[in-house]
């Protein structure tokens, strides 16, 4: 069999065994090994694991992951998320589907500090759905707004998959902080769109009876006075690591580490950490970090056994060859990452595609930093379809409530699954709204 037959047998190997359950990580690892293996030698092969890891992770960049990591959750014991969505409700408190509105722009706050979908998927499950239903909006609503607006985790800045695909497009990942702002303020506000559109036109669609119910007392109590005091621990987190990023003062690893001592300076002056928090904190920290770098380790294993078997020059010069323009190649692409998103996570899909399509879509000339944009947002849809649903599953689990099946949420997220694919072909059409910041 030729060098190229076996790359293409290992990549449909290494997919079925994802989808029987085996780690992307450990799939990747043995796939890549067995076909170098083959390629050329045991020896060869055992030295092109050990290379691939030593090269991959040792980089002064990477200690961007666990930083950021570690802020997103100091942030999350410190109980920011809760009032950042109390100072929205507050602010929206005269318009239908305030509640609505309130979750989205909280989650867009959020997820300037997280960076992880998850998370902002399981703070505002436990802090905004059952706030939402008390005041009339149907369940099938209030869990589908909070799983909807969680993608804007990973595409408003700081966001761990922008960090994997600078990693593995070699682009600067503050360019790539940069180059999610617009887009993730025009996702935020196509979500806006849709809510104020049901509550103005098709109120029957997310309240219960077609009516909204008055805010109660507590809901009133709420001034400005109040509301800056919540706002201002999570405003100064913003400032102090966007502000610092963006105007030079900080590179990426040192912005993570500056917002990671921010944030727990702030869950140490409100008192929400104890020593056990603070052990969970680390411990889970330390998991996701080691869990990304893994999956980076063996995503350049992977790409290193694709080079060597010919695929990427190959699949470039058969696109071309067939006549493929650039724009049937991006659409042929992004179908395929949204069809993937049935069936595995964001990360393994990144993983798998972008070395098979990043010299592709550089022989097209395609901006690199455009195209990547595209592929998060395109892989943040897999987050909410059927049936792998990362975010949905999320959901379920925190809201612990037997009365909301998988199908209700899954329902509720497609409104918000539409807008995304619109504003996937927003970004395609027009390149400068995500290449407009990183390149000034």
């Amino acid at each position: 069999m030729s060098d190229l037959g076996i790359g293409f047998m290992a990549i449909g190997v290494m997919l079925v065994a994802i989808v029987l359950g085996m780690h992307i990580g450990v799939a990747l690892i043995v796939t890549s090994f067995v076909s170098v293996l083959f390629i050329r030698s045991p020896e060869i092969a055992a030295r092109f694991v050990g290379a691939s890891a030593n090269d991959a992770i040792r980089d002064y960049l990477f200690g961007v992951v666990p930083l950021f990591v570690l802020m997103g959750m100091f942030v999350s014991v410190s109980g920011v998320g809760r009032d950042t969505f109390d100072v929205f409700q507050w602010l929206l408190r005269r318009l239908k589907g305030g509640l609505g509105l309130a979750t989205v722009g909280a989650n867009a706050v959020f997820a300037a500090i997280t960076g992880i979908s998850i998370a902002s998927a399981s703070v505002f499950t436990k802090v905004a759905v059952p706030e939402m239903m008390r005041h009339g909006y149907t369940p099938r609503f209030s869990v589908g707004v909070v799983a909807g607006s969680s993608v804007l985790g990973m595409l408003i800045p700081p966001s761990l998959l922008m960090i994997i695909y600078g990693v593995i497009a070699e682009e600067s990942i503050g360019r790539m902080f940069l180059a999610g702002i617009l887009p993730g303020l025009c996702l935020a506000l196509g979500f806006a769109a849709l809510i104020l559109g049901f509550a103005y036109f098709w109120p029957t669609k997310i309240f219960t009876g077609g009516v909204q119910r008055a805010p109660d007392g507590e809901a009133q109590q709420e001034t400005a006075a109040t509301a800056a005091v919540k706002f201002l621990p999570i405003l100064t987190l913003v400032v102090l690591v966007l502000g610092g990023l963006y105007g030079g003062i900080f590179t990426p690893t040192e912005a993570g580490a500056v917002g990671a001592a921010g944030a727990f300076a702030i869950a140490l002056l409100r008192r929400r950490l104890t020593w056990r928090k603070l052990w969970n904190v680390l411990v889970e920290t330390g998991f996701v970090s080691v869990s990304v770098l893994f999956l980076i380790a063996a995503a350049s294993l992977y790409s290193r056994m694709l080079a060597l078997t010919g695929m990427p020059a190959a699949i470039t010069t058969g696109i071309t060859e067939m006549g493929l323009g650039p724009w049937a190649f991006l659409l042929a692409y992004l179908v395929i990452v949204i069809a993937l998103g049935c069936i595995i996570d964001s990360v393994s899909i990144m993983l798998i595609m972008l070395p098979i399509v990043l010299p592709v879509a550089r022989e097209f000339g395609m901006d690199l930093i455009w195209f990547g944009v595209l592929t998060v947002v395109a892989v943040e849809i897999g987050l909410l379809t059927p049936p792998f649903g990362v975010s949905v599953y999320t959901v379920k689990s925190a809201i612990n409530d037997p009365r909301i099946t998988i199908r209700d949420i899954f329902a509720g997220t497609l409104p918000f699954v539409l807008v995304m694919i619109a504003a996937l072909f927003l970004f395609a059409v027009f390149p400068g709204l995500s290449t407009w910041l990183a390149r000034m």
